[in-house]
C-alpha cells in the first residue's frame, strides 16, 4: 500500500509542476519586459531555437542515463555549455525544473523495486525535500558569476564521487544488506539527504552522492533507487522546482523539451532494459566530462564574471 501511496504523490507532483510550467511561461511571454532586456515573447522565441538540441540531449539522451543510475546533471550541463542553449544564470533552475517530470517518472517506475524500510525511505525523502527548498531561495538570487563558480564546486565535487564509484572504491566498495535504519545511522541519513537536497538546487545531483550514503550506511545497494530517485522527483516537485519556477529563473522552452523527451521516451525506454547494459566505460566518460564541464564554468566565472 505505502508503494502506491509514494507512486501517488509523484505523479500529483508531476501534474502539480506541469500546471506550474503552463501558467509561468503565460505570464513571463505576456510580459513587456523582462531582466534580460527584452520581451517576455522575445525571450521566449529567442530560447525556441534550441528546442531541438535540448529535447534530445537534455531530455531523451540525459535522462535515459539518469534511469539506469548515472545521473542527468552533469551531462545536461554539458549540453547546455557547450550548446550554449541556456543562459549560465538559467542552469540551475532549469536543471531541477526540466528534470521534474522525468525523475517523477523513474520514481514512479522503480518505487518497489526493492522492499525499502518505510520510515528509511519516507524520512529520508522528506529531508531531501527541505533542503532543496531552502537552498532554492537562495540559489534564485544568485548572478551569472555566482552560479558559474557554485556549477564548477558542485560539479568538480561531482566527477570525483562518481570517479569513486566507478572504481568500486570508499564507500562503493562497500556491500550493504540492510533494508532499513534507525537510531543514528537514521539521523546520519536524514541531515545528509537533507544536505544532498541542498546541493541539488546548485546543480550538483543527488544520485551518486546518494548511492554512497546508501553504501556507507550499510543498506542494500537496491535501497539506493528508490532513496535516490525519490529524493530527486519529490524534492524537485515539492521544493525547489516550484521555487524556481515561481522566481522565472529557468529556461522556459529547454523545461518543455527536458519534460516531454524525458518524461515520454528516454526514461520508459531506460526503464525497460535497466540492467542489460555496459555501463563500465560510458560512466567514466560521463566522470570525465563533468570534471571538463567544472573547468569550463570556472574559466567563464573567472573571465567574463557576470556577463553572459
Amino acid at each position: 500500500m505505502s508503494k502506491w501511496i509514494l507512486i501517488g504523490i509523484a505523479l500529483i507532483g508531476l501534474v502539480y509542476n506541469v500546471i506550474l510550467m503552463w501558467r509561468k511561461m503565460k505570464e513571463i511571454r505576456a510580459m513587456p519586459e523582462t531582466e534580460f532586456g527584452c520581451s517576455g515573447e522575445e525571450l521566449w522565441q529567442s530560447q525556441k531555437k534550441h528546442f531541438w538540441y535540448n529535447f534530445i540531449l537534455a531530455g531523451i539522451i540525459a535522462n535515459f542515463f539518469d534511469t539506469l543510475g548515472i545521473g542527468s546533471f552533469a551531462p545536461t550541463s554539458t549540453y547546455f555549455k557547450v550548446g550554449k542553449s541556456v543562459d549560465d544564470v538559467l542552469v540551475p533552475g532549469t536543471l531541477n525544473v526540466g528534470d521534474t517530470v522525468p525523475v517523477c517518472v523513474e520514481a514512479a517506475a522503480f518505487f518497489g523495486l526493492v522492499d525499502m524500510d518505510v520510515l528509511t525511505l519516507v524520512t529520508m525523502i522528506v529531508a531531501s525535500v527541505l533542503g532543496s527548498y531552502l537552498m532554492a531561495g537562495i540559489v534564485s538570487k544568485f548572478d551569472r558569476k555566482h552560479v558559474r563558480y557554485a556549477l564548477f564546486v558542485g560539479l568538480f565535487l561531482l566527477s570525483v564521487v562518481m570517479f569513486m564509484k566507478w572504481r568500486g572504491v570508499g564507500p562503493f566498495g562497500e556491500v550493504g544488506t540492510e533494508m532499513g535504519l534507525r537510531g543514528i545511522k537514521l539521523i546520519i541519513a536524514i541531515v545528509v539527504n537533507f544536505v544532498l537536497g541542498g546541493l541539488m538546487s546548485i546543480g550538483v545531483g543527488l544520485y551518486a552522492p546518494c548511492m554512497a550514503l546508501c553504501a556507507l550506511l550499510g543498506l542494500d545497494v537496491g535501497c539506493a533507487f528508490p532513496a535516490m530517485m525519490g529524493s530527486c522527483a519529490f524534492l524537485m516537485a515539492y521544493g525547489n522546482g516550484p521555487k524556481f519556477i515561481k522566481e522565472g529563473r529557468y529556461d522556459m522552452n529547454a523545461c518543455w523539451a527536458m519534460a516531454l523527451g524525458g518524461g515520454l521516451i528516454g526514461v520508459p525506454i531506460a526503464a525497460w532494459i535497466v540492467g542489460s547494459m555496459p555501463l563500465y566505460w560510458l560512466t567514466l566518460l560521463v566522470v570525465i566530462v563533468c570534471f571538463l564541464t567544472s573547468l569550463l564554468y570556472l574559466k567563464d566565472a573567472i573571465q567574463k564574471g557576470s556577463a553572459i
